[in-house]
């Protein structure tokens, strides 16, 4: 069974030197050719569009995440799509709230480009394409393969800025590993429904944006990020707390918008019911925010947006956060 393998740039992709640094410039014939041990499954390679993932918008994987469902339509077992590390959690994330298929839709990368000693990327490709010709791997939604680790998209985290093993997953692990080749998955997590298609236009005018709390911050600075928005996350202090003069602030944009509640803290949940104080978890809730869970500010923002492009009202939102927090 073939494996369609579409390629978006990124460190795995990078050859040469430009003016300022290393550039990308490999195409998916040239990664391939590169990987030893690739040879045995086929791939049918698309090379769409080599940029730095920090220049990807919803669009784009929405787009290629159609892309994908069509090779998977026509045939192929599962689905590889190569890009760089930087925005691979968000993108994965944002993929698997849409992909309806059994069929993997596996992401990975490089931290080391090919132009230094030890490149990481032949290696992560060939996992990756192992993991999505794997029957095992079906009815698990968009993974992401690195280090030979099987991660949950949903779960996974980008958590160190250099190292080859910056993937992880700290609240649940690795729900498997590339074992001498095979894909050995360790535990199924259930799959949620995906959501509704939204309108590419109107998703691309949804604003939605990000505020990590900071000690002694200043409340007014919501002031001048809030206009013309159409929802906010606040990614609070531990398990979901902010300065008291923030509390007021976020009640009043809570009355006009949806307000996520996140964690800065990179791992465990926000809380609903345990501190009393104002500016913590109760009293925010009591303000109209929504309790972000499990999901880190980085994914409740990428679901916000989706929720709020595809005209999901105030109820509905709160339910897609209680289900998928």
């Amino acid at each position: 069974m073939t494996v369609a393998l579409f390629t978006l740039g990124g460190t795995i992709a990078m050859a040469g030197t430009g003016a300022g640094g290393v550039v990308s410039r490999l195409t998916g014939a040239d990664l391939t050719a590169a990987v030893p041990g690739l040879a045995d499954v086929p791939l049918d390679v698309r090379d769409v569009e080599a940029v730095p993932s920090a220049a990807l918008a919803y669009r784009q994987i929405l787009d290629l995440v159609d892309a994908a469902g069509a090779a998977v339509a026509d045939g192929a077992a599962g689905v590889v799509v190569t890009q760089g590390t930087d925005t691979l959690e968000e993108t994965a994330f944002l993929a698997d709230l849409v992909w309806p298929h059994p069929a993997p839709l596996v992401f990975t990368g490089a931290m080391r480009n090919p132009t230094l000693a030890g490149p990481d990327g032949p290696a992560n490709l060939l996992a990756a394409a192992r993991v999505a010709a794997a029957p095992a791997a079906r009815d698990l939604g968009v993974l992401v393969a690195f280090n030979d680790e099987i991660h949950a998209a949903r779960f996974v985290r980008k958590t160190h800025s250099t190292s080859t093993a910056t993937f992880a997953s700290p609240n649940a692990g690795p729900i498997g590993h590339v074992i001498e080749g095979a894909a050995r998955l360790l535990t199924r997590p259930p799959r949620h429904a995906p959501l509704p298609p939204v309108d590419r236009d109107r998703l691309a005018a949804t604003r939605v944006a990000l505020h990590t709390v900071t000690l002694d911050d200043d409340p007014a600075l919501l002031d001048a990020l809030t206009p013309n928005l159409d929802g906010l996350v606040v990614a609070g202090f531990g398990v979901g707390h902010v300065p008291p003069d923030f509390a007021p602030a976020l009640g009043a944009l809570a009355a006009r918008m949806p307000v996520v509640l996140a964690s800065r803290t990179g791992a465990g949940s926000v809380l609903r019911n345990t501190y009393g104080a104002v500016g913590s978890e109760t009293d925010l809730r009591r303000r109209g925010l929504l309790c972000g869970g499990l999901l880190d500010p980085y994914k409740a923002k990428v679901l916000l947006r989706m929720l709020l492009a595809g005209g999901a009202d105030p109820a509905a939102v709160a339910a897609a956060f209680a289900r998928l927090g």
